[in-house]
């Protein structure tokens, strides 16, 4: 049997994709900052699915994360077949209002751990006749998004390695594909800091994890270059394109601008 290595996979789309993983007869290498909740996924993804789901409590903006994930990993690279850069996260605010650490972090996160993790896997990848790595975007990658800004450019940053990747590994039986997931119901927004306005929107269009992952998976093995789950999402990566930058800046602040109180938002139920 073979073995999938996911980050970011204590819980949200993480776990799920874990989920969808197993229930496909991968074993796990699970790794994640928050500990409790990934003991807790391990456990319940074993006895649901009848796999092995190991664990490495781990924050991927350490200098030695990569080190670290390797050398933990290393049993299990004969059977590793199936690598999942899904661990990001972002701060909602202005640029100059938010700590410069906090914004390293997160492209520590976004893009050096994406980036270090992919190129110490592809030789491993490469021993098998077919190998899947995937790579965590964001509808956010498509444009600008002020007061998301540097989230945003970090999903920006990581589709387009993603897609220069998949084209260099053309010839060889790794599939690169590229997860760009819109509102989704995690803890993202608590995370992110979000205000009360910023939350009532993103729940009138959330998907849920499962459904997310599900169709990450389904893609993954299809060997799409771009999986964007969800009507609306692709409309929102597609639409951009046509209309002046400014003009989607101008809505995109206007969405996640930080507000002292929250307007009104009618949800259409």
């Amino acid at each position: 049997m073979s073995y999938a290595l996911i980050t970011g996979a204590a819980k949200g789309i993480g776990k799920a994709i874990a989920a969808q993983l197993a229930e496909r007869n991968y074993h796990l290498l699970l790794v994640d900052i928050d500990e409790k909740n990934l003991a807790a996924t391990a456990e319940e993804l074993s006895a649901q699915y009848h796999v092995h789901a190991h664990t490495l409590q781990q924050d991927l903006s350490h200098p030695d994360a990569l080190e670290k994930v390797t050398d933990w990993s290393s049993t299990y690279h004969d059977a590793l077949s199936v690598v999942v850069n899904n661990a990001g996260y972002g701060i909602n605010g202005a640029f100059e209002q938010l700590s410069l650490a906090e914004q390293f972090n997160i492209i520590d996160v976004n893009i050096k751990a994406q980036v270090g993790l992919s190129y110490a896997f592809i030789p491993i990848l490469r021993k098998f006749p077919k190998a899947y790595l995937l790579n965590l975007a964001s509808t956010t990658a498509y444009q600008t998004v002020p007061y998301l800004n540097i989230y945003a450019a970090t999903k920006a940053f990581a589709l387009s390695f993603t897609r220069g990747l998949r084209h260099e590994l053309r010839h060889s039986g790794i599939s690169v594909s590229a997860l760009s997931p819109g509102s989704t119901d995690t803890d993202f927004v608590n995370r992110a800091r979000m205000g009360d306005y910023t939350r009532n929107i993103a729940n009138r269009f959330n998907m849920t994890p499962e459904s997310v992952a599900k169709i990450a998976i389904d893609g993954l093995f299809k060997g799409k270059a771009e999986i964007i789950p969800g009507f609306t999402n692709k409309l929102n990566a597609w639409l951009p394109k046509f209309f002046p930058k400014a003009f989607v800046e101008k809505i995109a602040a206007g969405i996640y601008e930080p507000k002292e109180k929250a307007p009104e938002v009618a949800l259409i139920t």
